[in-house]
């Protein structure tokens, strides 16, 4: 634990001076972690060197300890001992040195380093690739800072759930690294919060077939929610659409974000459809729409009413999808405007 009480400390000399020697903008870290340059013990040199090492330029060092300059308060050994860490899973030492300068806080935290190891080989004997690890490590690294055996809890409960859902031992495998690929952060969910979010879902009369279809297409983010929110949005959606409970169940199916999404978000959502005159009836034809942000559907009804689209009166499909879904759908609005109207039992006149 580094000391933040700055008042009665000076930045140290030495610190300074090497930091300076390396072309660091000293400015920055004062405006940002001004903490660090009051440490009485500082690696600069050293730190330096095992990025040169790496194959890190002069330019890449500079940045990296502008990003994260507490790097310098971690001894050479910690470092090299994480430098080899991340070599398990790095195919060499240019694709390591790429990572850490695009993600230097993942790298040099150090202090869950036998948690992270245990977890690297852990993933590694499940079969998650390699490159998905190096993923992991820095875009979900408190994953790696839970005890192995947390981890392995966890796994163990979705797969037990995944095979009482009526799941196949043959796709288990393949099930849970998708699910895990797609989203991390299923690890840190307690046990418990899982098995109560899949109960919640059978009490709602969703059959267990439905509920591995909810898992997969929610990627596993229904473990983030609580039983209480999944109620709200559930109560929302049914009394925004007039439905029974089982037309609301076949809308959820249809569209996971009824479920996953508060309802804040959903209202606010609906609104901004209302507002561009799109009817309650059109929008439950199609509920998909409303995993759009307002401010992406606002974009997508403008560039089709350009085209000559009226969206009030049409299907709200092409308004649907990912970017890409959204752009073939307008191309296609496209090419039939300016396609020439052909009457295939129009005489052909052809000259004599």
């Amino acid at each position: 634990t580094y000391t933040t009480d700055t008042k009665s400390r000076e930045e140290n000399k030495k610190t300074i001076e090497s930091l300076y020697r390396l072309s660091v903008d000293i400015k920055k870290i004062r405006r940002l972690k001004e903490w660090v340059l009051l440490q009485d013990v500082a690696y600069v040199k050293e730190i330096a060197g095992i990025l040169q090492e790496m194959g890190a330029d002069e330019t890449a060092v500079a940045n990296i300890l502008e990003r994260c300059p507490e790097a310098i308060l971690h001894t050479p050994a910690e470092i090299n001992s994480q430098r080899a860490l991340w070599q398990l899973v790095c195919q060499n030492e240019k694709q390591l040195i790429k990572l850490i300068e695009q993600f230097p806080e993942s790298f040099f935290t150090t202090e869950y380093h036998e948690n992270q190891k245990a977890n690297i080989l852990f993933f590694q004997e499940l079969g998650l690739k390699n490159n998905i690890i190096t993923r992991f490590l820095t875009s979900a690294p408190s994953i790696f800072y839970n005890p192995v055996e947390k981890n392995k809890n966890v796994i163990e409960t979705l797969q037990r759930n995944y095979l009482s859902l009526g799941g196949s031992d043959a796709n288990m495998k393949i099930w849970i690294l998708k699910l895990l690929s797609q989203n991390p952060f299923i690890l840190l969910n307690t046990s418990t919060a899982i098995q109560e979010n899949l109960e919640f879902l059978q009490k709602n009369d969703f059959t267990d077939h439905e509920v591995l279809q909810l898992l997969s297409k929610l990627k596993g983010f229904i473990f983030q929610l609580t039983s209480t929110t999944m109620q709200k949005s559930m109560l929302f959606s049914k009394n925004v659409f007039k439905c029974s409970d089982q037309e609301l169940k076949q809308l959820v199916l249809k569209c996971p974000a009824l479920l996953y999404y508060s309802v804040p978000v959903l209202e606010e959502r609906l609104e901004g459809l209302l507002k561009e005159g799109i009817s309650v009836a059109q929008i439950r034809e199609t509920p998909m729409v409303l995993e759009l942000t307002t401010q992406i559907v606002q974009y997508r009804i403008k560039k089709l009413s350009a085209s000559g689209y009226d969206i009030k009166s049409g299907t709200l499909e092409s308004l649907n999808g990912t970017k890409k879904d959204f752009e073939v759908s307008y191309g296609k609005i496209q090419s039939k405007k300016e396609r020439p109207i052909f009457n295939p039992v129009a005489p052909i006149h052809i000259e004599d």
